[in-house]
């Protein structure tokens, strides 16, 4: 065999080591990232509980619970939009209406309950009105090919403008039994609004990470022309997305009305946690991937941060600048060890 032969096998004998090593080290990086946000949370909890202990009694977990539940239920909408779309920033699934979807929606419950119209036709119209606008969002993303980033922030202006028409940027009060009940605290002092939100979260994992649809849905986001390629109807799966990340605007506004006892301006001032919520969830995931499960986590863990610089007298303002710190973190990390075209 001649020298350049010997060469050429000995290069070709290497290239799967190089190869081996990369996975390796991608593996670990991801491990580190993905175990490095449980130690983040547990080094948060510590923290807040030596610096504040009442951070750490019974009835203020709860609270932390029961304080994140509208935040969660609109960060599980927005995690179901970037499920379906892809996680890029630019061209990927978005929904930045979802604040003022939820505020709109809320002054349309708090109006109809004022007009004694009751909580049955309150709720209907709620749900109506947060689904109406994510098929607005849908059809200008799937039908009008609007990037998401564009259309979901002219809907967002809309859904906000209609707000103030209904509301003449006033407090509408409503109290009913049912709104009681959902500011009402349940077994052992538990807010029931922190059982809302689990039982969002319960349902949504089943339909999103466990039904076929809910895979479809993934393969959508994640491989869009192998999806179409193969049948699957990708149009109307991301539409689909829109639609339930609506319903989610429409569930936390009568959560939002019930903890408020009404309906209130400057919903708009939840878009940053809501995605920076939505964002970090994926460091909470096994794969780095958008998870309803993972958004959980990422929601208590915001919850946390909030409820504890709260209870130490933090400014708020702080509050939205470790958030924006944790966006910047988490898309530079996820664009790193993600696979090339399909980071945030």
């Amino acid at each position: 065999m001649s020298a350049s032969g010997g060469a050429i096998l000995r290069s070709e004998s290497r290239a799967p080591r190089r190869e081996d090593r990369r996975r390796l080290v991608a593996w670990l990086a991801r491990s580190s990232l993905r175990f490095g946000s449980y130690v983040a949370f547990a080094l948060v909890l510590f923290v807040f509980a030596w610096r504040a202990p009442a951070f750490v009694s019974l009835g203020n977990l709860g609270n932390v619970f029961g304080q994140s539940a509208i935040l969660g239920v609109l960060a599980f909408g927005m995690t179901i939009v970037i499920i379906g779309g892809g996680s890029n920033v630019v061209t990927g699934g978005i929904d930045l209406s979802l604040a003022a979807n939820m505020g709109l929606s809320a002054a349309i419950y708090a109006a109809l309950v004022q007009a004694d119209f009751g909580d049955a036709v309150a709720v209907a119209a709620a749900l109506g009105s947060g689904a109406a606008i994510g098929a607005v969002n849908a059809f200008s993303v799937v039908s009008l090919r609007i990037v998401p980033l564009l259309a979901t922030l002219a809907v967002m202006n809309i859904a906000a403008g209609l707000e103030l028409v209904i509301t003449q940027n006033t407090v509408i009060a409503a109290d009913t039994n049912f709104l009681s009940l959902l500011s009402s605290n349940g077994v052992g002092g538990v807010p029931i609004l922190a059982f809302a939100l689990l039982a969002v979260a319960a349902v949504l994992i089943v339909a999103v990470q466990y039904t076929p649809t809910g895979l479809r849905l993934y393969a959508v986001g994640e491989f869009p022309e192998a999806a179409r390629a193969s049948g699957l109807r990708v149009n109307w799966l991301v539409a689909g997305s829109y639609v339930a990340s609506g319903l989610c605007g429409g569930i936390a506004a009568i959560l939002s009305v019930a903890y408020l006892s009404g309906s209130t301006t400057g919903s708009g001032d939840m878009l940053l946690s809501i995605v920076v919520t939505a964002l970090l969830g994926v460091v909470f995931s096994r794969r780095l991937v958008p998870t309803i499960g993972g958004t959980l986590l990422s929601t208590l863990f915001v919850g946390s941060l909030i409820n504890g610089f709260q209870l130490l007298g933090v400014s708020s303002y702080w509050v939205n600048g470790v958030q924006g710190v944790l966006i910047l973190l988490v898309v530079a990390a996820t664009s790193v060890l993600r696979p090339q075209g399909n980071g945030l």
